[in-house]
């Protein structure tokens, strides 16, 4: 009974890591593409939070300081905003 658990935990640890990478910061030019676009509506990402680069080379923005409050915003490989969300 032991051992399966074990197996589990450690099957549970090894996958972690890889599960974790699928976010990732985004490079200083696709941050600055990202910044591009989210300005045209008024917003820049939040300089602690950056800006994420997800799977698919889709991109969020968490915590984007804009003029109107702070939201949550998602683009696409194509750097056009697909999702804008009050935080």
């Amino acid at each position: 009974m032991l051992k399966p658990m074990l197996c589990a935990a450690a099957l549970a640890w090894a996958v972690t890591p890889a599960l974790a990478a699928d976010d990732d910061v985004a490079s200083a030019e696709e941050t600055a593409k990202v910044a591009e676009a989210i300005a045209r509506i008024g917003c820049k990402p939040d300089p602690q939070a950056g800006v994420e680069k997800e799977r698919d080379d889709l991109y969020e923005v968490d915590d984007a300081q804009c003029e109107i409050g702070q939201y949550d915003i998602k683009l696409n490989a194509d750097f056009v905003i697909t999702s804008i969300t009050l935080d």
